[in-house]
Formats: C-alpha cells, structure tokens, sequence
C-alpha cells in the first residue's frame, strides 16, 4: 500500500491534478482515492456545464489566471479527446439603468482579462441574439461555450489509468497523518502510505485539510442551487445563455438561462443554504453538519449581512411563482407552467472565520501535503490548469 502520491477526491480538479502529475514523471506510483463508487458524482456531475471565458474575474486574481489559461486547456483536450461541447457565446444583459455601471465593470475586466471579440451591444442587437430578451445594454461574450464535464471527468479517469495510475473506490478518508518523511492516508477500508498526499475534496475540502493543518481558518458552507428546465414547447425562448448582471456585493452570478449540450434548457440556480454538505433537496439534513455551519463566527456574520437576499433566495426556494417572476426579468414571457422540475448541486462556498466569502482558488501546502481548500465556480472550467497549478507544488519533492 506504499505510493509515491495519493491524490484524495475524484472530482474534476483532482483528476486533473493527478492527470498532470502522470504527465510530468510518468514513473510515479500514483492513487486516487474517490468515497463514491463513480467519478464526479458531487459538483462536477451536478453543474450547469458551462465553459467559462473569465470575464468576471479580478485581473491577475488565481481565477482569473486558472479560468482563461485552462479554458484554453479545456478546448484542446476535448478537441483532442473528441468530446462534445460548443462555443455558443451568452449574453450579459443589464435589465434597468443602473446596472450598467456594473455591466461596463464587468466589460472593462474582460478586456483586462485579453478576452478578444467581446464587445458592448444595444438593446436591439440584444433582441437580434436573443428575441425573448428584455434588456437595456448587453456584452456579447462568444468564447463562453457547453459542455458535459462529467464526460471530461470520465475521460480523465481513463487517461489516468493508461498513464500508470491508480483509481480506488468506496475509500472514504477518515485520517491523514504526516511525519518527516512520508503521510499516511486512513480510509474506512484500507491505509495507504505516500511521500505526498493532495486533497482535492470539493464539499469536504476544509475537513481534509485540518487532518494536516488544523489552523484553517475557514470552512465549506454549503449553498444548495435549484434548477427548473424549460419545457419542450418553450425551449424556443431561449437561443444559446443568458446571464444578469450579478450583485456585486453577492458571490453569486443570480438566476440566469443556460441551454445544455443535450439540447435542454435549464433556468435558475437560486442559492439556498443547504442543510448538509451534500443536501441535493430540502428534505435531506444533516444536525451535526447544520450546527457545524450555524455555529462557524463567519457564517453568523454572512448571515447578518445578507440576511435578507438570503431570506429573497428561500422564499424562491419555496414558491415556483416568487422564481418565476426573478426569470421574469430576463425573459418577461416566461410563466409558470413553462417550467418543470430541474436538478440542483450544493456548490462549496468557503468562508473564513471574519465573514469573509472567499472568492479565489485557495491552495494550502505544508508538510507532505497539498491541500485545495477552495475552489468555486469556474473551477470545472479551469481544472487543467488548476491541476497544472497544484501538480507543480505536489510533483517538488521528486525533481
């Protein structure tokens, strides 16, 4: 049971990360160890499937740098790997006058971030890409594309398994120890040595990380998002993806319209606190887990703040009519019995001690281990390069 690295986590940033580990000293003896019994069966199997093109993000911020270097990545491998997608473009529509400033924010990062081809467009051209569409001004982003991730997820496991690498199943990680020279990797199965270990743990990232850095001054609080799909008869509401202008002061991007690689049209997500790390519905809870999230100081100061657009997102949560009308302002047609149940995924949204949502890619390292301890939308977009990131880090003690 003696490895050279044990990647722990089977979403896409953790094949990725062992993906490009491979790549680098192919001689490694590499393990995955995924808790599930399939890969990518948290948030990259529940995402919306969107290939971002960076342009919300802080220039020179981690996600700005992993967003647009592995949307790059992204585009090669599934032309390489022929794996469906389709760079569709979306639309960011500012729906009143004073979310322009906000939109001509978001413009000016994009052209910071080098994003070529966006460009600012009228009411009228927003109705000619988007008949359906109510809007004062938009910005047209063309490399925003689709994409099935799960499928990329997949393809990556296998490459990891040609490349040499190991994937094990059902190996939920219960301990990781270090000492001078090696860790120990405890599941509820097994125990596993390696020179290094690196976590990539999604919705449990925070609690892997304690095992070696007990200090982390943050934790996962997991926000659950719920989709409707459009029906059949009303697909043709909407061409390709609409997006609002996000609040700002929110680090959500809000209900928005995303057509998918299968052809449907899904509508939303909202944002809720989900009751456990992996509460895919209302009635799934979890006591230890809820106070674990009630009790952390920075949850009780993000709740004081945004009490009552956390109050807003609930109540949509509850009524299909409350979030119909929010759809409402892209898309004044839209009416209730267009809609039909969709799917939902808990996104982890770290959150440290201060009441401070982190909004970049947090990477942790000390001794013999490696740990992702924050890694938010666009992560499934920038996976490569994250893994290109973290693999760099991991891969030092064998140069």
């Amino acid at each position: 049971m003696k490895y050279d690295i044990v990647v722990v986590g089977g979403g896409i940033v953790g094949l990725a990360t062992a993906y490009k580990l491979l790549q680098k000293k192919s001689n490694l003896k590499l393990l995955l160890l995924e808790k599930e019994s399939q890969l990518a069966t948290h948030q990259t199997g529940h995402n919306s499937g969107v290939i971002h093109s960076g342009i919300y993000y802080k220039p020179g911020s981690l996600k700005a740098k992993n967003c647009i270097e592995g949307y790059h990545e992204m585009i090669n491998f599934c032309k390489k790997e022929d794996i469906d997608y389709e760079l569709c473009g979306k639309v960011i529509v500012a729906t009143s006058s004073n979310e322009i400033p906000t939109l001509n924010n978001i413009y000016k990062r994009g052209i910071e971030n080098g994003l070529e081809g966006i460009r600012k467009i009228s009411a009228d051209e927003i109705k000619e890409r988007e008949p359906y569409v109510n809007g004062k001004e938009g910005i047209f982003v063309p490399q925003t594309g689709i994409i099935d991730y799960k499928q990329v997820a997949n393809r990556l496991g296998e490459k990891i398994s040609t490349l040499g690498g190991e994937i094990l199943f059902n190996q939920e990680v219960t301990g990781i120890t270090s000492s001078r020279s090696y860790s120990e990797v405890t599941t509820v199965n097994s125990t596993y040595t390696s020179k290094q270990v690196v976590t990539c743990g999604g919705l449990h990232s925070d609690r892997l990380a304690r095992h070696t850095a007990p200090d982390l001054n943050v934790k996962i609080v997991p926000f659950r998002g719920e989709y409707f799909k459009l029906k059949e008869n009303r697909k043709y509401l909407v061409r390709n993806l609409i997006y609002p202008v996000p609040d700002p002061n929110f680090p959500f991007l809000g209900v928005h319209f995303t057509r998918m690689i299968d052809g449907a049209v899904e509508a939303g997500p909202n944002a809720v606190l989900a009751f456990r790390r992996e509460g895919y519905s209302k009635s799934q809870i979890g006591m230890v887990e809820l106070v674990e999230t009630l009790s952390w100081p920075g949850f009780q100061k993000v709740a004081a703040k945004y009490w009552k657009t956390g109050f807003g997102e609930m109540y949509r949560s509850f009524s299909k009519a409350a979030f119909t009308r929010a759809l409402q302002k892209l898309i004044p047609d839209i009416r209730e019995e267009d809609l039909e149940p969709g799917g939902a995924g808990v996104r982890a949204q770290a959150c440290d001690r201060e009441g401070g949502l982190l909004d970049d890619f947090m990477i942790v390292e000390n001794k013999n281990a490696v740990h992702v301890c924050n890694a938010p939308s666009p992560a499934a977009t920038s996976s490569l390069s994250i893994g290109e990131t973290v693999a760099n880090i991991a891969v030092k003690p064998f140069e």
